[in-house]
């Protein structure tokens, strides 16, 4: 059985850094969002097995995502993680749908012991239980001399992990999941930060691409630049050259 890919709608960047972070030593795949638009393209593409929902939001609340998602959607898990902690708004999160409710700051432990039993009762098994296996082939993306494995967000070159920042990485894996398709510098930047943060710019985007084409090497002309649009990472069965 697969791992658990989680959902975390948070817009708060630093708590959201830190929720990921942690999620991941477990062994999860985390995908952020930061807002309410960016949370349904998700659950559109991404088929996550569990939400972590907070209830403010720049444009919207958490209540109204969760009602949306179990109209259509009974089966996945919805952990409200809020600050907003009075009965009031527990119970109204609870008869919207939500499956749990967890207040911040939270204790790390009562947080993952929270996740594994919402998995385990809707069907799925805490990743590091699946850490020992061999992964399967669609799990690893394989280009040039690099191979990228989805699910632990790692990218191996000749057998040796390359060192890319959080940013990075979510660059990699939204031109991996787009394959084949240009993606704009502004959905670029929305699909990686996504916190409204007033320091996020296209050149801070310039500044990133830059450093990842610098580690992919000679297989950055993967990565090839749409003038006067974006970028496009290529298909493996396009061998037109240029970046």
């Amino acid at each position: 059985m697969m791992a658990g890919k989680i959902l975390l709608v948070e817009d708060d960047f630093a708590l959201a850094m830190g929720t990921e972070y942690t999620l991941r030593a477990e062994g999860y795949t985390v995908i952020q969002a930061g807002t309410l638009r960016r949370a349904r393209e998700v659950m559109q593409s991404d088929n996550p097995d569990l939400i972590l929902l907070d209830v403010m939001l720049p444009d919207g609340n958490g209540y109204t995502f969760c009602k949306e998602v179990r109209q259509t959607n009974m089966q996945i898990p919805i952990i409200f993680l809020t600050a907003v902690g009075e009965e009031v708004n527990i119970v109204q999160g609870l008869e919207l749908g939500a499956d749990d409710y967890v207040t911040k700051p939270y204790r790390v432990k009562e947080l993952l012991s929270r996740i594994a039993a919402n998995l385990r009762r809707a069907g799925f098994r805490n990743a590091r239980q699946d850490a020992a296996k061999r992964p399967d082939a669609d799990e690893i993306y394989v280009f040039g001399s690099h191979r990228f494995y989805r699910k632990e967000l790692r990218l191996l070159q000749a057998d040796q992990l390359v060192d890319l920042t959080p940013n990075e990485l979510r660059l990699l894996q939204e031109f991996i999941r787009n394959e084949g398709i240009v993606l704009t510098r502004n959905q670029l930047l929305e699909r990686i930060y996504d916190t409204g943060e007033s320091f996020v710019d296209d050149n801070t985007l310039s500044v990133y691409m830059k450093r990842l084409r610098d580690k992919l090497g000679t297989d950055a002309e993967w990565i090839e630049t749409v003038r006067g649009v974006g970028y496009r990472f290529r298909r493996k069965d396009d061998r037109t050259e240029g970046n």
